[in-house]
Parts: C-alpha cells; sequence; structure tokens
C-alpha cells in the first residue's frame, strides 16, 4: 500500500485539461488522500461549482492510480471550503505565467463594487504592468482577457477567487 505522500506524488502526473501545464496538484484542486482498509479516497474541491473539467479530472485520477495497482479508489467532492485561488502553489503561479497566463493578484478580488478598479497583472510576455482589461470573460469563466499596453498583446488573467 502507497503511502499519503506516494499518492500525492503520483497525482501530479494529472493535468488540468483547461490548463495543461498546471497539476491538480498546482491548482490545489486535491484537498485530502485517505486510506480507509484497502479503499482510498481521494477528495477534491473544483476551481468553481459547475466545473465542466471535473468529470475528466476524477476520470484522470482513477485511471492514474490504476497504473499503479491501486484499484479500489473512490473519488469525492467537496464543495466547502470552496476552492480559492490561494490554493494554487507558488510553482503553479509560476507555470501559468510561463504558459501565457497570467495569474491571480494576491490580495484583489474580481468580484469588484461598480466602478470599482479592475486588477493590474503584469503581462506574462514583457513583464509591463501597463495592462488593461479588455473583458471580464476570456476563453473560459475562470479567465478574464487583457492587453499589454507595452508590447500590445493580449493574453488571458486568471481570475482571483
Amino acid at each position: 500500500m502507497k503511502t499519503v505522500e506516494e499518492i500525492y506524488t503520483l497525482l501530479d502526473e494529472v493535468k488540468d485539461p483547461e490548463i495543461p501545464v498546471l497539476t491538480v496538484n498546482d491548482m490545489g484542486i486535491i484537498r485530502d488522500v485517505q486510506w480507509n482498509e484497502d479503499e482510498l479516497t481521494v477528495t477534491i474541491t473544483p476551481t468553481y461549482t459547475g466545473c465542466p473539467a471535473m468529470d475528466l479530472i476524477e476520470s484522470q485520477i482513477k485511471e492514474e492510480l490504476e497504473k499503479h495497482n491501486m484499484h479500489n479508489v473512490k473519488v469525492a467532492t467537496t464543495l466547502s471550503p470552496p476552492w480559492s485561488t490561494d490554493w494554487i502553489s507558488e510553482d503553479g503561479l509560476k507555470k501559468l505565467e510561463e504558459f501565457g497566463i497570467a495569474p491571480p493578484v494576491k490580495g484583489t478580488a474580481d468580484k469588484r463594487e461598480l466602478f470599482a478598479e479592475a486588477p493590474k497583472p503584469r503581462c506574462p510576455y514583457c513583464k509591463s504592468e501597463d495592462t488593461q482589461m479588455i473583458s471580464a470573460f476570456g476563453s473560459t469563466a475562470c479567465k478574464s482577457q487583457y492587453k499589454c499596453n507595452s508590447c500590445l498583446e493580449p493574453f488571458d488573467y486568471f481570475k482571483c477567487i
């Protein structure tokens, strides 16, 4: 029987389907791993309620663990506490930027009051902080569309939740 630490290491092979440079561990989706006699339970939290990638992530977790002879695996979903961008690992934040997605700006919330200023993420390409939001809605529900005023490149911004 593998230890909990070994299982977390195995789960580093499970990639986020929407951002394939990140693992489920990078995203903070894995909330708990527990053995109950011979049954392994992996508890996950979706990045937002109704996230369409969660069924695929559940299947990928089971497939990865089955490769290592763990066949009695249950994946449970919990919504409490709700997922937060604070759960993205430091390594995950770096991978986001290297992939061309501006990571969440710590200390901001995208649930702004009317007329409040949008977050100012750093451009993942030229690293300029002279950026502006083009649309609150990006390629997925968890991203906004921005452009850099220095290099003029558009980029996704991973919203703070």
